[in-house]
């Protein structure tokens, strides 16, 4: 399966658009929407594979998603960038159809289709700036380097968990 197969499905599932006899976005649409994200996103972080992306074409070149040129972290940020680009697109749709009609008793308040939105939004962003910072930072553990076994700190904690026996008596190594 290549990128537009792979890419699509996870971005479809990203954005909740999984009902295949009646999708929201064309094929088209989420590919178009997957080659600008995959621009953005090679001027976000460096990859091992060198792409050649262009949208006219509809073209990633090397296919992220084939067994020899395989980048997960290429495919994933890509995937979720796409999401909140939907996303996003979504917002400023809803929002300009934000309406609040009372007639009565009765009501019909658009307002919140937007916010919720906006909250799916900030929590994908959140997700997309923590997964490029993970991948930037080279899937290292944070604050690994600062207490490593030779750290000063490290020296502090071996000293003071064993200083005393089990009688409460003070000792040195």
């Amino acid at each position: 399966m290549s990128w537009q197969g792979q890419l699509s499905i996870m971005v479809r599932h990203l954005v909740n658009d999984l009902d295949e006899t009646n999708y929201k976005y064309s094929d088209s649409r989420i590919e178009k929407a997957i080659l600008v994200s995959s621009f953005l996103v090679t001027n976000d972080a460096d990859f091992s594979n060198n792409y050649n992306i262009n949208v006219e074409q509809c073209s990633i070149s090397p296919d992220p998603t084939d067994s020899d040129t395989k980048d997960d972290a290429f495919v994933a940020l890509t995937a979720m960038k796409t999401a909140l680009t939907i996303i996003g697109s979504e917002i400023r749709s809803e929002a300009s159809n934000a309406i609040s009609i009372k007639d009565g008793p009765s009501a019909i308040d658009l307002r919140g289709v937007a916010g919720t939105l906006t909250v799916l939004y900030k929590d994908l962003s959140e997700k997309y700036n923590d997964l490029l910072t993970y991948y930037i930072a080279g899937g290292s553990i944070a604050g690994q380097a600062i207490l490593s076994p030779y750290a000063p700190a490290a020296d502090f904690v071996s000293r003071t968990r064993n200083d005393y026996d089990n009688r409460g008596n003070y000792f040195r190594y």
